[in-house]
């Protein structure tokens, strides 16, 4: 197997509160994000083989993101730029309980307009695990074709780990198209 694990889904800028400037303004701190890419980093810190499959837009934040993820040892071989929409971004709040609450920017964001001719069935198949982020499921955009990869997946013995406690109990309503 060329990779450990091969991931799919949204890679956006998380901007992160960083402080207060001298008019009193919140400042934003733009930080990679996407829920995919945090899993690849963590195990490539554990001595793991990854690659991501996704798409970002083609302009300043996407290009930052590509870097990035690179940076941390990640093959971005399946990653795209996206020229008819930006890179997906995600404002983070922190509420007073500590939880976070997201206000994404994407309508549509290029994570969402991923689609099946860029995904490589190769890299799929030379991946001992798939794992896929479920927000670039939460429009139409990606379509049916975005759950096949899940039994493509399957069907070359890789591993695919689709269940609630891959992604946790974090539902975000607003994510979702009406």
């Amino acid at each position: 197997m060329k990779f450990d694990v091969t991931a799919m889904g949204e890679l956006l800028i998380d901007f992160t509160h960083n402080g207060i400037s001298s008019q009193g303004n919140s400042l934003f701190e733009a930080n990679p994000g996407g829920a995919p890419c945090n899993v690849l980093a963590m195990l490539t810190k554990l001595g793991h083989t990854v690659s991501f499959v996704g798409k970002v837009g083609d302009d300043a934040f996407g290009h930052m993101l590509a870097k990035a993820v690179a940076d941390e040892g990640i093959d971005i071989g399946g990653l795209h730029f996206e020229t008819n929409a930006p890179t997906t971004l995600a404002f983070v709040h922190r509420l007073a309980d500590g939880d976070r609450d997201f206000s994404f920017y994407r309508n549509p964001g290029a994570d969402m307009l991923l689609n099946a001719s860029e995904v490589s069935e190769e890299q799929i198949a030379g991946s001992r695990i798939f794992h896929f982020g479920s927000l670039s499921m939460t429009n139409d955009f990606p379509g049916q074709w975005y759950l096949l990869i899940p039994t493509c997946a399957l069907r070359y013995g890789t591993a695919c780990p689709w269940q609630e406690s891959a992604y946790g109990m974090d539902l975000r309503i607003a994510t979702f198209s009406k």
